[in-house]
Parts: structure tokens; sequence; C-alpha cells
């Protein structure tokens, strides 16, 4: 073979290498864009500059930065991206590929797929979205509230506004009787076009609403720490058991109750709340209360999440938590697990800020702690917040939009007017979209379809 058939045969060998080499390259980027592109399909929630706010189907928030010109609040959105998600992020970090935006899809029964979970509450919400459609963007922002029970008048305030509840405090059962009790809530459910849950804080111990009225019960609650070092959980079951079939005579249908924050030091503010044992003792606890409340017509509510430890008051003013996230993960979090694998059906969100979880925000107005809750603790029932007239939040600026924003499903409100008002110019002004009140009241009104309030109205 000639010199110049070897400098052609040479060639053709180098060029084979150099275009196996690129085609091998490019499948090789293929493969990993392929394996690492991701996507996601969520609610566009709020838009803010650079930024947009969106909630997926298991009601996990995820914040992006990108622009949003062509996105609008009420978009139902797909983005594909590279990287993880971090629930724990104000905002995400991730390489955004491409957007998608399009109306909302539904489902075979017209509900908005982005309204279906396979939540503990999934049975009813063919009868809970029928319901909605009834429903005036008045009626249904009400439906969300949960409002403390006023001095005067109201059965004609709930008559005007047709809350979703009212929450009872001992000032309300003050010298009643048993029948003076049933009146007045028979006749609130009289005037409500949706029965109302009907909530108060009977703890037992230091936080006895109705049993601090001895025409109502012979002596009042104790507490879980007298109950369990005297009778253990067989004391815990029996006393969830009375409690319950009292509540419920009295037309009590929410339990604001029990306390499951992990508290061993007397010196902390919650310790005489609390069971006052460890983690596991308390996460058995849980367990007993929700589990011996089942099939009494009460609700409970576990609380204060994410874990109360040593912090302080949050009634008179900001309280901050500087525990680790890890800390919280190992001694706080199980007890609420607990509670939420038995069936609890509404945990309440505390007003603590949790540096290491989100350093800016009160808890109850936080996506990263109620993305902790979805995600970590798996609940798909009904978040709340304590109350928004505590001193923790009273200066914050739009407390109940940012609490519906943050993945509250119901607001605990002592000033009405202003929360139902804020809620209003928020969708007259485009910070919420209507679409999302709609699936707050939706769940709500689930959750009243799957306690039989409904059902036992229209009978």
């Amino acid at each position: 073979m000639n010199k110049k058939n070897i400098l052609i045969l040479l060639l053709i060998v180098f060029v084979t290498i150099l275009v196996s080499g690129i085609l091998i390259s490019l499948k090789v980027e293929n493969m990993a864009y392929e394996e690492d592109t991701k996507e996601l399909k969520a609610k566009v929630i709020s838009v803010e500059g650079d930024s947009i706010t969106i909630q997926d189907s298991d009601n996990i928030i995820y914040t992006f930065g990108m622009d949003g010109d062509d996105i609008h609040i009420g978009d139902f959105i797909k983005i594909e991206y590279t990287g993880d998600l971090n629930k724990n992020l104000d905002l995400q970090g991730n390489n955004i590929i491409s957007y998608t935006s399009k109306n909302v899809t539904e489902n075979s029964n017209g509900i908005p797929m982005n309204f279906l979970d396979n939540g503990i509450f999934k049975d009813y919400y063919k009868q809970a979205y029928d319901k909605l459609k009834e429903l005036s963007l008045d009626e249904k922002i009400n439906q969300i509230l949960l409002v403390r029970y006023p001095d005067s008048n109201g059965d004609g305030i709930l008559s005007e506004n047709q809350f979703g509840g009212y929450v009872f405090f001992a000032k309300d059962f003050k010298d009643k009787s048993v029948d003076d009790v049933k009146k007045m809530i028979n006749r609130l459910q009289d005037v409500s076009n949706i029965p109302i849950l009907t909530a108060t804080d009977e703890e037992g111990g230091k936080v006895v609403r109705i049993s601090s009225n001895p025409q109502l019960a012979s002596t009042p609650f104790k507490s879980s720490k007298e109950l369990y070092k005297s009778g253990g959980f067989e004391a815990i079951k029996e006393d969830t058991t009375n409690k319950s079939i009292l509540l419920y005579s009295l037309g009590i249908n929410v339990n604001l109750a029990p306390v499951v924050d992990v508290s061993t030091d007397p010196n902390d503010y919650m310790y005489d709340r609390a069971l006052g044992e460890n983690t596991d003792i308390t996460s058995k606890y849980a367990e007993t209360v929700i589990d011996a409340s089942k099939g009494h017509g009460v609700s409970y509510t576990l609380k204060h999440f994410p874990g109360y430890g040593n912090n302080k008051d949050t009634h008179t003013g900001e309280v901050v938590d500087e525990r680790s996230y890890e800390d919280i993960l190992k001694n706080d979090i199980p007890p609420f697990k607990a509670g939420i694998n038995k069936g609890a059906e509404a945990v309440l969100v505390s007003h603590n800020i949790v540096k290491s979880i989100d350093d800016e925000n009160p808890a109850s107005l936080s996506p990263s702690v109620h993305n902790l809750l979805r995600n970590e603790a798996g609940f798909t029932g009904i978040i709340m917040t304590d109350d928004l007239a505590m001193g923790a939040v009273t200066n914050i600026p739009d407390a109940t939009v940012k609490a519906i924003l943050a993945g509250n499903d119901l607001i605990m409100t002592t000033d009405y007017e202003s929360s139902f008002n804020s809620i209003k110019k928020a969708i007259s002004n485009k910070t919420i979209d209507e679409s999302l009140i709609d699936k707050l009241a939706f769940r709500v009104i689930a959750w009243k379809y799957y306690k039989g309030l409904i059902f036992e109205k229209q009978k």
C-alpha cells in the first residue's frame, strides 16, 4: 500500500472516531437531560416581581425565581427543572428549563384536578364540590373563618356572615346550664346554611373552658399530666371518651386539644399544659387521644405544630425558637406524626418563629412550616392557625392573607371583619386568586361532610 492510500485510510479512521465520539457525547448528554430533568404540575397562588409561588396537588408550596410576565394567579402550570426541590427553602434554587401555563383541568366530576389528593376527606369531595358551587364569593370566604364567639348577638352576626365556625371560651359558658348551652348552639346551627364548626379548648387542667362551670361538669377535667401519673394511658383513654361525650351532648363538635408539645422542663411556658414526658411517651399519648376520640362526634386537634419547645407565651408578643432543625425533627414532630397516623383531622399551628425552618415568619404564616406538616408528617387534613389576635402576629400587616398563602385551610380570628376584608381586597388586587379560596372552602366543607354535620342537617 502506497503512502497516499495509508494517509487516506488514517483520515477515514480519524473522522470515524471523531463522529462516533460526537454521537456518543450527544447521546450521553441527552441521557443526562432525560435523567435529570423533572416535572412539577401545580397551581399558581402568587406572582410577585420575578418570582412565582405555586401549590401542588399535595398542598406543598414552592416559590421559584422566574419571569412571570405571562403567568397569572390561578394558572395551572407545568414546570420542567433540574436539581432537587427543597420544601424548607423560601426560594427554590433550581434551573428552570421550561414552563407551560394553561387552564386548570377537571376530573369527571368537574372538580379541578389541583383540588384532589388522596386525603382523609377524599370520599366526600364530590358532595363538597357540589355544595361549593352554590356559594357566593363572600360565603366561601366566610367558610374558612373560625371566629371567636362574640359577647352579644352571636346568632345575628352568624346569620349575616355564615362563618365556617365559632370558637367558644370559658366566658361563653359561664353560669350557663346544660340547657342554656344547648339552646345557644342550636340557635347558631339554625341560622347556618351550612352547619358550623363549634370549637373550644377543653384540654383539662389549666385550660378547661366548659368543665370549669360546675353546672356543666361535676368536676373540671384533669390535666394530661395528672391523668398519666395516676392511671397511665388507660386513664387518658377514659378521660378522652368522657370528655367527648360531654362536649357532643352540648353541641360542641371540635376540641382544640390535645397539646402534644414535648415539654419536660417545669420552667417552660407550655409545661403545665403538656404531658410533661419525653417524645416517645408523648407520641403514645397523641395516638391514645386521637384513637379514643373516634366515633363520638367530636374532632380533636393536635397542637401546637411544629412543637412549642421551651419557648415563651405567644399570646403576649413575638417568640423566637432557636432550636436546630434536627432537634425539632427528632423530638417534636413524632407526636404529631403519631396522631396523624391514627386519623387526626386537624392540626393547629403555633405563632413561634422557628429560626431553623423560617427565620422571618411565625410558623402560622410560614410556607416552609406547612410544607413540613404536609410532607414530613404526611398530614392531609385541616391546618388552622392559632388566633390571629394573639400578640405574636397582631402587628404583622396582612396576617390573614399571609396565613392563606402559607398553606392554612382555616383562619382562627377574633376580628372577623378585618380578616374578611383583607381577603376580599387581596382577591380584588390579584394578590390571591378566587380559586384558592374555592379550594380552602372546598376542604372545610369536605371536612364537615366527613364529620357528618351536613348530612345531619340535610336529614
